[in-house]
């Protein structure tokens, strides 16, 4: 009984590994997104919306059936919940279930939208990057401290400077640090912002040259810098965790090519001990 519970988890993994099957869950996954934006054009929900209904159930139903042989596949069962994207996957599709029979309809269109975000956990590159960014959270801490300093400079000073001549722009401390947001996102920040205020202070291109200099080229570059450091580290650490697993794996064979080993011995000497007896 107990091979044969341990036969069906490695077929079960051997499928859910399989890199067809994943392949076929990304489809279904884009199947769903494609089926989540028709359904936001009224014409086309108010026509196929019974249709919509009963493809999102059948949806629904194979990523639970997804979820429950990727559980049975994972060795031992607990190891499923040690990785967070599992409990992502796991909640997703839950919450789908829970709420699957709900009359709220804006509910159930947001756990619809929200699926789509098991691409994410599907794809392991996407899965990668998305590791590498959580990596840089504790990271960005200085520099995060480091940019709301300049930032809290350039606002007082703005305020200081420009108040009578760009009240809309530098009227008070926080309609500056506003300004200043879109002007290091370089969105409009020369002629919709630096202009007017350098028609009537030609001298203010020092304050806005050298704010996008250091907010835009040389923060922004740190954020960077730091993002692709720690996907390089992420890709090293699945790395390892890939040869690991294989090194587990080259164990696990070992293990019981010994047991088959010492079977074989065992029916041996009983084989011998019987011809001895006769």
């Amino acid at each position: 009984m107990t091979s044969m519970k341990q036969s069906f988890r490695e077929t079960t993994a051997v499928i859910t590994e399989h890199p067809a099957f994943i392949y076929s869950i990304i489809t279904l996954i884009l199947i769903n997104a494609v089926i989540v934006g028709l359904e936001t054009i009224p014409s086309m929900y108010k026509e196929y919306g019974t249709w919509f209904l009963a493809v999102d159930r059948l949806l629904l139903t194979i990523f639970a059936i997804e979820i429950i042989m990727r559980m049975i596949a994972a060795r031992p069962f607990r190891s499923f919940f040690k990785s967070s994207w599992n409990w992502f996957d796991f909640l997703i599709v839950a919450s789908g279930i829970l709420f699957a029979g709900a009359h709220f309809v804006t509910v159930l269109r947001v756990l619809r939208v929200l699926r789509i975000l098991r691409t994410i956990s599907v794809i392991p590159s996407l899965r990668r990057l998305v590791d590498a960014l959580l990596l840089t959270i504790p990271s960005l801490g200085n520099i995060m401290f480091l940019m709301s300093i300049f930032f809290y400079i350039y606002a007082v000073l703005g305020t200081m400077l420009y108040r009578d001549i760009a009240p809309e722009h530098f009227g008070d401390i926080f309609l500056s640090l506003l300004t200043l947001f879109q002007v290091v996102t370089l969105e409009s920040w020369a002629s919709g912002v630096m202009r007017p205020i350098f028609a009537e202070a030609p001298w203010s291109w020092l304050y806005f040259v050298s704010f996008v200099l250091i907010g835009t080229f040389v923060i922004f570059n740190l954020f960077i810098g730091v993002i692709v450091s720690n996907v390089e580290k992420a890709n090293e650490e699945e790395k390892n965790a890939a040869e690991d697993k294989k090194e587990k794996e080259r164990h696990e064979d070992m293990r019981k090519l010994k047991d088959e080993v010492r079977e074989l011995k065992e029916l041996l000497l009983e084989e011998r001990s019987s011809r001895h007896i006769r």
